[in-house]
């Protein structure tokens, strides 16, 4: 690749500093003792002074001002930003002043510098750190974009999505809000995971690698297993090795589990995603609604503060309860049709009276989805479970115990977007198998989404499963709900995106 001209200097700078016999690149340890944004808390004046008489920090250079024999910059570290102080007679108390003239005065905003020294309050009132001893770390080859702040504005902010999303390494540098997205997601799941295990969940490892994909309706990624010269496909769920930890003995199980399907790309959809779920025996849907409108209360307490949680220019109510409402509900709520005596002939006149384009080879559990999609999804912007799905669209779930033709499944819809799918677990194997044959025959229609038949899973399911209930919750789009974020890209530190061309 071209270099700039200020990658050229900055070249050139390294080389200098290698014939002065300097390490641009030092062996890693260096003894860190204090973070920028404790300093910054902390800090107390001749109250505590004692107490920061001789902190040692590392971080990059984002800011300088030069004064001569003495500069004020601006360290960042993982916890912030802090100005420090280095004046030429401290860093170089001898008569050679190199270290100062030949390496601080030629420092980059970006480099990785080690300081030791005390903490003071300049006459403008900012807590700063009088550097004592100076050690460059990393020489930064390339520029960082400039983003300038002021207070708490910030100016100038690089913000394009194509070197946000491609160069995350860079965007975490100067949008230090970017990181705190990620410090949350990371104490989402952590708080996640605390709840489940506080209840005496299991979590388990499912394989990535399937020989069958199954558990969702989805098109899969296709790879070869070399060692067996067979092919194999990247799982779109975990959902039937789950199910088989309860056959094989374990009450609760939970995964967090990274999925891929091979389809589009939009602001909610990414074809490689993490999704928790869990299944736990002896339990229904009706438990699993409580289950989870109390864990979704936890996390946004645990993130916020609060239950109520900003989202755009709505605030979203995580207080349980949550609204019920079955999917037919849904839908005659918002078109004002009846759907539930319709047959397949049926469902494609509502679509075509609701002008909803849908392809010829799906079937009658697909038209439901796409009517609702189309017309209901989008209303339910207040955490609401839609309950109470036709047996065709969910090949894996439990029959209703009081309602003919559906099933005892829900899907949770929060600001327009379904964020946790559920059931009551299907556990009689002779109905799983017919419903697997049922999606045999959409497949040969031409739905390539449609489900294999899993013998694996059958057989496990004939040596007896336990009543269970079961939940895939989207953690990449409950973690954009929680940090405010408007697309999934936002939540993911390196989402997929086509190849750079480099020149050679």
């Amino acid at each position: 690749m071209a270099l700039s001209e200020q990658e050229i200097i900055r070249r050139e700078k390294l080389q200098h500093l290698q014939t002065m016999g300097i390490d641009p690149f030092p062996a890693p340890l260096f003894p860190v003792n204090q973070y920028a944004a404790a300093i910054r808390e902390k800090y107390k004046g001749e109250e505590n002074k004692a107490e920061f008489a001789d902190v040692v920090l590392a971080g990059r250079v984002m800011s300088i001002r030069d004064m001569g024999k003495a500069s004020f910059a601006v360290l960042q570290d993982s916890s912030g930003r802090i100005q420090i102080y280095v004046r030429r007679d401290d860093i170089c108390p001898g008569e050679d002043k190199s270290l100062y003239d030949e390496v601080w005065k030629k420092t980059d905003l970006g480099d990785i510098i080690g300081i030791r020294g005390y903490v003071f309050t300049t006459k403008t009132g900012e807590t700063s750190v009088h550097v004592t001893e100076l050690t460059l770390l990393t020489k930064s080859l390339k520029p960082l974009p400039v983003v300038k702040t002021a207070g708490e504005q910030t100016f100038d902010e690089v913000s394009d999505p194509e070197f946000k999303y491609r160069q995350r390494y860079a965007d975490l540098v100067i949008n230090p809000q970017v990181k705190e997205t990620f410090v949350k997601r990371s104490k989402m799941i952590n708080t996640i995971r605390d709840f489940l295990n506080d209840q005496g969940a299991l979590e388990v490892d499912t394989p990535v690698l399937q020989a069958i994909p199954g558990g969702a309706a989805a098109r899969p990624f296709i790879t070869h297993h070399n060692a067996l010269d067979v092919p194999f496909y990247l799982r779109i769920a975990n959902e039937l090795y789950l199910k088989r930890c309860i056959v094989g003995g374990f009450d609760w199980v939970y995964e967090f589990s990274r999925n891929f399907r091979n389809e589009g790309m939009d602001r909610t959809h990414n074809p490689e995603f993490t999704i928790l779920e869990w299944y736990t025996a002896y339990k229904d849907y009706f438990w699993m609604m409580e289950t989870t409108e109390q864990l979704l209360e936890r996390i946004a307490i645990a993130l916020h503060g609060t239950t109520d949680v900003p989202v755009g220019d709505k605030t979203i109510s995580f207080r349980a309860p949550f609204r019920r409402i079955s999917i037919f509900d849904a839908i005659k709520e918002n078109t004002g049709i009846d759907i539930s005596d319709k047959d397949e002939a049926g469902l494609r006149d509502v679509c075509k009276t609701l002008n909803i384009d849908v392809a010829p080879n799906i079937g009658k559990g697909k038209l439901i989805d796409e009517i609702f999609g189309s017309t209901s999804e989008a209303s339910y912007i207040q955490p609401t479970f839609i309950i109470d799905y036709p047996v065709e669209m969910s090949p894996l779930t439990k029959k209703h115990r009081t309602k003919a033709g559906l099933v005892e499944r829900f899907e949770l819809m929060i600001n327009g977007k379904e964020i946790a799918n559920a059931y009551s677990e299907l556990n009689d194997p002779v109905d799983q198998r017919e419903r697997f044959e049922e999606q045999v025959k959409l497949m040969e229609r031409g739905d390539d989404e449609a489900m294999f038949i899993d013998q694996d899973f059958l057989r496990a399911l004939e040596y007896g499963m336990p009543p269970t209930a079961g939940i895939g919750i989207g953690i990449d789009r409950l973690c954009m709900l929680l940090t405010n974020q408007p697309s999934i890209q936002d939540v993911l530190l390196f989402p997929q995106m086509r190849p750079e061309q480099f020149d050679n």
